[in-house]
């Protein structure tokens, strides 16, 4: 069994969280670029991860706050579903990744940072992205800064 390690993300979970839920309240801060959101379906929004696994790491949010899958209306399902394929798209073209992590959790225990708002990861994955930097000395290397990103992503949806 593969395991992924992210030991960087312990200050992320321990962290006082802000009030309020950020995947309600960054979309309607109409700051796209200072909040790294990339696309803005009806339904539902791309955003950036700010604390991700690897360049790429992307939250698809409906708007509407609700907790799990089963709450989505249809339209909201199946919108939510259309921009996870091409957010797929959209990454391959822009990085070529070797793979996809895709995930959903689903309260606290499943692993879930923000378990009151249902959102899906999209984390691409490359041969050999994981290395002994955060064994070793509990740093994480993320090669490219958010910004960058967020430029070679914007625009293409």
């Amino acid at each position: 069994m593969e395991q992924i390690w992210a030991p960087w993300r312990i200050k992320y979970i321990q962290m006082e969280k802000p009030k309020g839920c950020i995947l309600c309240d960054k979309p309607k801060e109409n700051s796209d670029v200072q909040n790294y959101i990339l696309h803005r379906g009806e339904k539902n929004f791309v955003i950036m991860n700010s604390y991700p696994y690897n360049p790429g790491h992307l939250m698809i949010a409906p708007y509407r706050h609700v907790a799990n899958l089963e709450e989505l209306t249809k339209e909201e399902l199946h919108e939510h579903f259309e921009i996870v394929g091409r957010s797929l798209k959209v990454l391959r073209q822009v990085f070529d990744p070797a793979g996809f992590n895709i995930g959903i959790n689903m309260g606290k225990v499943a692993g879930a940072g923000i378990d009151d708002h249902f959102h899906t990861h999209i984390v691409p994955r490359w041969q050999g992205d994981t290395n002994f930097m955060p064994v070793i000395s509990d740093v994480r290397v993320v090669p490219e800064a958010l910004a960058e990103t967020y430029d070679k992503l914007k625009g293409k949806f």
